[in-house]
């Protein structure tokens, strides 16, 4: 199998994708990335919300003052050439752009702003399935919020937070961690959005709320709407995770993951809930190219 990363519009052989051990992002968390997820759907292989996540990745890179010499469209061709060479495989690709290797200190700027996109398959090793579902705490650790890190960059030095929170959870015992902000409301979970179900209603964090923009939370939230589900972006608090008919969580990297415990709670009597997976059934399809409205708009194949 053919392993290449793209790194400044040079192809390399995935052994040789090497950084400068003084590169600037290495030692300040100074980069900011893209989780994309490639399918194989019905129309062949095909990658999801590709031109959404290229816009975020680079509304991320205007956020951190990074002087991205690469248009959008640039950035799409290297995403599609990386996935190509490297096979028809459900790849999770990662572009990511980062200060180079240069002069050191806080201050970023002198550096080259450089870009790599890598796509590998993904395992996420984490989530345990226990009966269908995962089991969660509420971390003791707080989101970051705006006034410290800008939270819509999907920036690396903001997951040093997440790092804190998964590991808490797994040295407990359970899969994942959610996170709640400063004033005590959900944020989100260490690298996924948090949505519960009360009442047959659909609810999920603000973007106030610490929450990042996702674009699987945004994909749920329309599809949602599509089969008659009521839904709202409102803030909750941890007892509301107790008191929940439902909870999931989404991402990327995550697709649609039920939770069924919290914090020593039994959520959905310990199954998965009905309206879960309606919306999960409901995004396979989507991913799997089932879907004629939403897999012609979401999904760009691989020519």
């Amino acid at each position: 199998m053919t392993r290449i990363i793209w790194m400044d519009g040079v192809i390399v052989d995935w052994d040789d994708a090497k950084i400068h051990i003084l590169t600037h992002s290495f030692h300040y968390g100074t980069a900011v990335f893209e989780g994309i997820r490639c399918y194989n759907a019905a129309q062949g292989l095909t990658i999801f919300r590709l031109d959404d996540h290229i816009q975020r990745l680079i509304d991320s890179c205007k956020i951190y003052s990074m002087k991205l010499t690469y248009s959008a469209e640039q950035i799409k061709k290297a995403v599609l050439e990386t996935v190509k060479i490297n096979g028809s495989e459900n790849y999770y690709v990662r572009p990511i752009v980062y200060y180079g290797y240069g002069k050191m200190g806080v201050n970023p700027l002198p550096n080259k702003v450089c870009m790599a996109v890598a796509a590998w398959i993904w395992d996420e090793s984490t989530y345990t399935n226990h009966g269908g579902g995962i089991r969660a705490i509420v971390s003791s650790w707080t989101r970051i919020d705006g006034r410290s890190l800008p939270v819509l960059a999907k920036a690396t030095a903001n997951y040093a937070n997440s790092v804190l929170a998964r590991i808490e959870a797994i040295n407990q015992g359970y899969d994942e961690a959610v996170l709640l902000n400063s004033y005590g409301r959900v944020a989100e979970a260490s690298a996924e959005n948090v949505f519960i179900v009360k009442d047959d209603r659909l609810i999920t964090p603000p973007l106030t709320a610490g929450a990042l923009r996702g674009i699987t939370r945004d994909s749920i939230l329309t599809l949602a709407r599509d089969i008659g589900l009521e839904s709202s972006i409102s803030d909750f608090g941890r007892e509301d995770l107790y008191l929940a008919d439902e909870i999931f969580l989404c991402g990327t990297a995550a697709g649609i993951k039920p939770v069924i415990e919290i914090d020593h709670r039994i959520v959905s009597g310990g199954k998965v809930g009905g309206l879960t997976k309606r919306l999960s059934n409901k995004f396979q399809d989507v991913i799997e190219g089932k879907d004629n409205k939403y897999s012609r708009m979401w999904l760009t194949p691989i020519r």
